[in-house]
């Protein structure tokens, strides 16, 4: 038996279903994970709000292009008196005496001349803070020090931020034991959703449904439940896969030649860690007109997965997903926190012991 788990983004589905997934495996199931947003549309570098969106940047310190600059280098002792160390002005506080920079200098040239010895000429190897020969001084130029400058960063991280989200998916999957499918769909941030405000509010129009392509995969697996997030906390990307699973639960049913009955097999999961930060109880907390779509004679009731054996192994699958674990709780030894937390208080919801995940099943009376 296949349980398949559609997951809007890389770590989705670890965060809201780690528990129910490690469950199932320890009972012999079969799971297989659907990331349905995992591409990153196109090439052009991220800017600042795309960063901070996917995960990178918000806690991130950018270097500073200065920071190794030779004039911001503190003397290890203090210095004085002029450039050959005598009492007059003030020397730079890196510089040492003419007679030990002359000595240097030539040891390296003449270790420079060995190393250039089979060519033609050979490059003067200046161990002064000074231009040679017109050549542009390296202290001067901005980027001079910086591990990574801005402009790398950001050109690369255009292609390479979701591709480290997906190997973490990919990591995330061989830990559970999951098989996982990338549907590489743009995330929202590369389909022109700017802002918390357009990024957390209704899908656009021209925004095309993954509706389609999760129907033809979901088929294809052939699954005793299939699991949609419910949309908590209203993330676009949630709310259109949410819709996807609405729209399975709209086809009719099929009594000639008998097709995949949803009903009781689509299941919505609470999105964690937005079900947390907003105190989520039920659908009912979700913005008006969120499941419209649910047809009148299919009702959602609260299943409640017991995961106090699997709540540490939970906890282990998230911290896979190290490019969130800052943005989302501040470290990893707060996500744990959270996440028992959490646990304690969605079993307490549902008056069980220990701690628990909420599902809410679709039934036809």
């Amino acid at each position: 038996m296949t349980h398949v788990f559609v997951a809007p983004h890389p770590d989705d589905v670890a965060l809201s279903c780690g528990g129910l997934i490690a469950s199932l495996r320890e009972l012999g199931q079969n799971v297989a994970i659907l990331t349905v947003y995992s591409g990153a549309g196109s090439g052009d570098p991220l800017t600042p709000y795309q960063r901070e969106a996917l995960g990178f940047g918000s806690k991130t310190h950018w270097p500073a292009t200065e920071a190794f600059n030779r004039a911001d280098i503190a003397a290890d002792y203090p210095t004085g008196g002029d450039g050959d160390g005598g009492a007059g002005g003030a020397a730079p506080e890196w510089a040492a005496t003419e007679d030990q920079l002359e000595a240097t200098q030539q040891d390296a040239d003449a270790s420079a001349k060995r190393f250039w010895q089979r060519a033609s000429w050979y490059r003067r190897a200046s161990i002064r803070n000074k231009p040679l020969a017109g050549q542009v001084l390296v202290d001067d130029l901005p980027t001079q020090g910086a591990t990574y400058t801005t402009s790398l960063v950001e050109a690369a991280a255009a292609g390479e931020a979701m591709a480290r989200r997906r190997l973490e998916d990919e990591r995330f999957a061989y830990f559970a034991e999951a098989s996982i499918v990338f549907l590489d769909l743009a995330d929202a941030v590369f389909r022109g959703y700017e802002g918390d405000d357009e990024l957390l509010g209704a899908p656009r129009d021209d925004d095309p449904s993954p509706a389609e392509i999760l129907r033809r995969e979901i088929v294809r697996l052939e699954p005793q439940e299939v699991y949609f997030p419910l949309g908590v906390g209203n993330h676009v990307d949630h709310q259109l896969c949410r819709d996807a699973g609405v729209a399975l639960l709209q086809e009719a049913r099929g009594w000639v030649m008998p097709g995949p009955d949803w009903a009781g097999r689509v299941v919505f999961y609470e999105d964690f860690p937005y079900a947390w930060w907003r105190g989520f109880s039920g659908p009912d907390d979700l913005p008006a007109g969120s499941l419209d779509g649910l047809p009148a004679d299919v009702l959602l009731t609260p299943r409640y997965a017991e995961i106090g054996d699997q709540l540490e192994r939970k906890v282990r699958g998230i911290s896979i997903y190290e490019s969130q674990l800052d943005r989302l709780f501040g470290g990893a030894s707060a996500m744990a926190a959270a996440v028992r937390r959490h646990g304690s208080t969605v079993a307490g919801q549902g008056g069980i012991p220990g701690t628990a995940e909420r599902y809410w099943q679709t039934l036809v009376p």
